[in-house]
């Protein structure tokens, strides 16, 4: 369970906002989804309290609808749900929705975490948790822009045979297109917009998290592999991304 000492009021479950509670002029919406209700309302309660719109469902099936009908900008998704788990809700709500999802995961298995970024989460948080800082990590995800912007085509530089362009939020590899998440975009334009100098995995949280109140070298390993795999990059014989032991991640220069 979440820290006793974070619990604010509770607030009904399902609600759209807590009474009084001021909602933010851009109408930021956050799913809560989580079989445990008083997990829920505590995670809407404090939703509600930042001014955010707060739905809460308590299974997977229940969750595609409500991301359909709710259009949330960060879904927080628990791994372990009935009907669809958390891995399959995040991979169906990935073909029609670019909400952030933040998964929580009671499971200490680093393979849970691994499997559910695959997928397309963006972060993730082992219960059990400090309300304040899932605040912080949703604050983070939503400074983040959500859809891919119109602009000049201004290619970032890169090594032969990757083309990452910021304008359009697109990726090429030798000519072909790659899909990659928004937070997996960030990670790769971060490390191309100093081709060849070494970032710390510290240094890459703090640019692309936001922040490193909660800097998770776990997660940044993570998405350098989601990216590696997607570019075809082999990690023992790079052809973009070196890993330099000990300190962190570089991208190859442009030659």
């Amino acid at each position: 369970m979440p820290e006793a000492s974070d619990q604010p009021p509770t607030i009904a479950s399902n609600s759209t906002v807590a009474p009084g509670v001021r909602v933010s002029p851009h109408g930021t919406r956050i799913l809560v989804v989580d079989d445990e209700p008083p997990i829920a309302e505590l995670v809407a309660g404090y939703v509600a309290r930042e001014g955010w719109q707060a739905r809460t469902v308590g299974d997977g099936v229940a969750a595609v609808a409500a991301v359909r009908e709710f259009d949330p900008d960060v879904v927080v998704l628990d791994l372990m749900l009935p009907g669809l788990d958390g891995i399959d809700v995040c991979r169906q709500l990935r073909g029609f929705s670019d909400a952030y999802v933040l998964m929580l995961t009671a499971r200490s298995e680093e393979v849970d975490r691994i499997v559910g970024l695959t997928v397309g989460a963006d972060d993730y948080l082992a219960k059990p948790f400090s309300p304040r800082e899932l605040i912080a990590r949703i604050k983070a995800l939503l400074r983040r822009p959500r859809s891919t912007p119109t602009g000049l085509d201004v290619p970032t530089a890169a090594p032969p045979g990757l083309a990452v362009d910021e304008a359009r939020r697109s990726v090429r590899v030798d000519g072909g297109d790659v899909e990659l998440t928004a937070i997996e975009f960030d990670v790769l334009a971060t490390l191309a917009r100093q081709p060849g100098i070494v970032l710390s995995r510290a240094r890459l949280f703090e640019l692309v998290w936001g922040g490193d109140n909660y800097a998770d070298d776990h997660l940044v390993d993570v998405h350098i592999a989601n990216i590696r795999r997607k570019l075809g990059d082999d990690a023992t014989d790079p052809r973009f991304i070196d890993t330099v032991r000990g300190v962190g991640y570089r991208l190859r220069e442009a030659s």
